[in-house]
């Protein structure tokens, strides 16, 4: 299934169901992963239609760019991936910190495209704010590889409406990442109408908040990982979380879908989400995925699922 789709104001057009990779070598965010089986999400996305993989330095740290660049260089076919990638994490005296300066830019663009095997990237993000560094001087930074033809187009994650201004002040930002689903729609106030008006494409991640919005958990459920601390798996707010998420199995039910398929149909309504990069541990994973495309809502199910989640 393939819908084909334009980032911002790029010349990048993308399948609007991506793959989001930080289970791909992110040792560092989940315990276990096989790498090998990594490599054949990749693969299946590539192999199915999707042309839009996004990935970062922090994943693994590093090994995520590592696979994704033996997989494209063994498939051979560079040209018709979009790849995204991200960076602002340094470790100094044992500790992260984020860093915008553009010589860290410019240094992390070059050590990206070697992990990756590739001369250019076609997307590239900060990954997260600094304290220090003005934000159009760190985009101006990414604007001078973009005309070196290391990078195709500039991204920003996790930026505040004012961060965000001030990085797009010269016009050159072309993507915001950052959180968003039904549960946590802050974006909705200023960001989203922001880039709607200046043709910046938002991705968001999280898009089925921690897997609550996937249906696939009930009241008995308990959790003992990051989720036991999540206050939207907390008593009875997780019980009234259910049952929004109960009122959108109904119209999964009524169109033979699943409740995750119809969440994420939901976004793609929405101003400026252009693509989503629902992420994956498993091959067949992400040809579920895929099925999203399948669904079409109507206009009273668009606006009945928005009335369910500000209720």
């Amino acid at each position: 299934m393939y819908q084909k789709a334009r980032l911002g104001k790029t010349d990048l057009y993308v399948n609007r169901i991506g793959l989001g990779a930080n289970a791909v070598g992110g040792h560092n965010l989940f315990p276990n992963l096989n790498e090998e089986t990594g490599k054949d999400v990749v693969r299946t996305a590539l192999d199915n239609g999707i042309n839009f993989i996004d990935t970062a330095f922090i994943y693994g740290p590093e090994r995520s760019e590592l696979l994704i660049g033996e997989v494209l260089k063994e498939k051979g076919n560079r040209q018709d991936v979009v790849i995204a990638t991200k960076a602002a994490h340094k470790l100094v005296n044992g500790e992260v910190v984020m860093d915008n300066s553009p010589a860290f830019l410019t240094e992390s663009v070059n050590s990206s495209l070697q992990r990756l095997q590739t001369d250019y990237i076609d997307l590239f993000y900060i990954h997260f704010p600094d304290e220090n560094t003005p934000k159009d001087e760190a985009v101006g930074a990414l604007k001078k590889l973009k005309d070196a033809g290391k990078i195709r187009a500039i991204g920003v994650s996790n930026f505040s409406i004012d961060q965000l201004q001030e990085a797009n002040k010269d016009g050159h930002v072309d993507v915001l990442q950052s959180e968003y689903n039904l549960f946590k729609r802050d974006v909705e106030q200023e960001i989203l109408p922001y880039t709607e008006k200046h043709q910046i494409s938002f991705v968001p991640y999280f898009p089925l908040a921690a897997g609550l919005l996937g249906g696939k958990y009930n009241k008995e459920s308990k959790f003992e990982d990051i989720r036991a601390k999540n206050p939207l798996f907390q008593g009875e707010a997780f019980e009234r979380n259910l049952d929004k998420v109960e009122q959108v199995r109904e119209i999964a039910n009524a169109k033979n879908a699943e409740v995750a398929h119809v969440v994420l149909a939901w976004y793609l309504t929405r101003p400026s989400i252009d693509a989503l990069i629902p992420g994956a541990k498993k091959p067949e994973q992400v040809t579920n995925n895929l099925k999203t495309l399948d669904v079409q809502l109507t206009a009273d199910e668009i606006d009945k699922i928005d009335r369910i989640f500000r209720s």
